[in-house]
């Protein structure tokens, strides 16, 4: 099947996030566009956006505690981002304004957070940050057209500030006592890596920067020696492979959407063989499947394992849209 033919099935699926989407970053479709505005009316019409919608607007909603809770408010907010919602639509306009609320003196948009007295935690629920977490609201703020806020432009200040030579390590906010995360000091964390890069990725004075390059070297790095090394809980193994979606963990797909907004990172030879490993698991017509899900997620194509997801085709078409510098080669964000 033609590449073609796979643009068009997204084009005709009943996800008008997925059309609205193609049009834009495959199809090269201004926003202005009759189509894309009726894709946009149809997804922020649809229950399941209205009721995404509801989840986001429960910010901060209950305290997290695991890194890798998917159905959190907090990844409820950033896949409504992922999707093209902004600021300015319904039900948005307040959570973000609490998100901004909760800032701490640092620069570091906070989450409420349990850490376990165990792991050298406070015990109860508190807002703080923590290197892996932080960088997530700051994604959702700048995708959602706040990039020129100087809240935002202070936190990504301060995540641009944690970096190391190694990429992004695991720290927390003084507030939340003793904890530090699993691993020796000096290792670099590869979810606060990731999660730090998809936030400086969409603020185009920082994709180039220094920090970005020592981040996006971390991770290439930890490909090309992933036989011999494990960070903290993420090694590269079979799960790390299998497409996921949303973007919550350290994992193949989340890795390569990331590292496909650093232009000078697709020549990379290590670059390219986690692409070839996205690549090679479509199907004879050239769709991709979920090979992992999150429970929270049910109900969407892209957590269906037994059916071709238009969403993840559309991601990793849009990924290759990237590399090969056709239209949408640099997702800006907040186009509406």
């Amino acid at each position: 099947m033609t590449m073609e033919t796979v643009r068009q099935w997204l084009r005709e699926s009943d996800e008008p996030w997925t059309r609205y989407r193609t049009r834009l970053d495959l199809d090269g479709r201004p926003p202005d566009d009759p189509a894309v505005q009726a894709d946009r009316a149809a997804m922020l019409a649809h229950p399941d956006i209205r009721q995404l919608t509801d989840a986001a607007a429960a910010w901060p909603g209950y305290a997290l505690k695991r890194h890798s809770d998917a159905g959190h408010p907090l990844h409820a907010f950033s896949t409504l981002t992922d999707f093209g919602l902004t600021a300015a639509d319904p039900g948005l306009a307040e959570p973000v304004e609490r998100i901004l609320a909760h800032q701490s003196p640092a620069g570091a948009f906070e989450t409420l957070l349990h850490i376990p007295t165990a792991f050298g935690g406070p015990g109860e629920d508190r807002w703080a940050w923590m290197a892996c977490d932080a960088p997530v609201p700051l994604y959702t703020l700048v995708a959602l057209g706040l990039a020129d806020e100087p809240a935002v432009q202070r936190a990504a200040d301060h995540l641009t500030d944690l970096v190391n030579h190694n990429g992004w390590p695991c720290v927390a906010a003084p507030g939340l006592g003793h904890f530090r995360g699993p691993g020796r000091r000096g290792d670099p964390c590869p979810l606060a890596t990731l999660q730090a890069l998809k936030a400086l990725a969409l603020i185009p004075a920082r994709r180039t920067g220094a920090a970005a390059r020592k981040g996006v070297a971390m991770l290439l790095w930890h490909w090309e020696h992933q036989a011999e090394c494990k960070f903290y809980l993420f090694g590269i193994g079979s799960d790390f492979r299998k497409l996921k979606y949303p973007f919550v963990w350290y994992d193949l797909l989340h890795v390569v959407d990331v590292l496909s907004h650093f232009p000078f990172v697709h020549g990379d030879r290590r670059f390219q063989e986690m692409l070839a490993a996205v690549m090679q698991q479509a199907d004879d017509d050239g769709y991709y499947s979920a090979g992992s899900m999150y429970r929270d997620w049910q109900g969407w194509s892209f957590a269906d394992k037994q059916a071709p997801s238009p969403w993840l085709t559309f991601l990793v078409l849009r990924i290759q849209a990237r590399v090969n510098g056709s239209a949408g080669s640099i997702r800006e964000p907040a186009a509406h």
